[in-house]
C-alpha cells in the first residue's frame, strides 16, 4: 500500500478540537532507507514496515498487520534508540482527518500533525494551528527522533 502524507508542524492550540486520542509508544526494529516499527497502543499492537521515502518525503510503500500485544511487548526489546513515547489526537477538519502527535520524554515540546491524501496532488485546506510544512525533513521523522530527540536539538534545528 502507498502511504502520501503531508506533516506539519504545530503552532496554535488544537486539543480541544480533538475526537479522540490515544497514547502510543513505538520502537525501531531497523530504520534507514527501510523501517520496521513495532507500535503498542492501549491493548493493540502494529508491525509496520515502510518503504524508502519518494517524492520528497511525500509517498512511500507501507505494510502494517495488527500483532498481539505480547508479541510487540517481545519485539520491543529489539528496539534500536530510545522508544518514541506520544499521544495522537485525531482532528477532522474540511474533510480530512489530521493525526497530531504531541511528543514525551526526550521529544517533549515537538508537536507535529500528519495529512493522510489519496493522491499527491490533493489539496488539503489547512486549519490556523498548523505551522511550517516538514513532509520530508528527516529529523521530524520519528525514526530519527529515537536517535536524535528533539530535546538535544539546537535553536537552529528547532526553526
Amino acid at each position: 500500500m502507498q502511504e502520501i502524507e503531508r506533516k506539519y508542524l504545530v503552532v496554535g492550540e488544537y486539543k480541544h478540537l480533538a475526537h479522540s486520542s490515544i497514547r502510543m509508544t513505538q520502537g525501531y526494529i531497523a530504520s534507514g532507507r527501510r523501517t520496521v516499527r513495532v507500535r503498542i497502543s492501549d491493548d493493540r499492537a502494529w508491525l509496520t514496515i515502510k518503504g524508502p521515502s519518494r517524492d520528497g518525503g511525500l509517498s512511500r510503500f507501507e505494510w502494517e498487520r495488527e500483532i498481539e500485544p505480547r508479541e510487540a511487548l517481545e519485539l520491543m526489546t529489539l528496539a534500536e534508540g530510545a522508544l518514541i513515547d506520544k499521544r495522537r489526537h485525531l482532528i477532522e477538519y474540511e474533510g480530512h482527518t489530521f493525526e497530531v502527535d504531541e511528543f514525551y520524554g526526550d521529544n517533549e515540546g515537538l508537536v507535529i500533525a500528519e495529512v493522510e491524501l489519496s493522491s499527491e496532488d490533493e489539496h488539503v485546506s489547512l486549519p490556523d494551528w498548523i505551522g511550517r510544512e516538514v513532509t520530508g525533513v528527516k529529523r521530524y521523522y520519528n525514526s530519527h527522533l529515537r536517535e536524535h530527540p528533539y530535546s538535544a536539538w539546537s535553536d537552529e534545528e528547532r526553526i
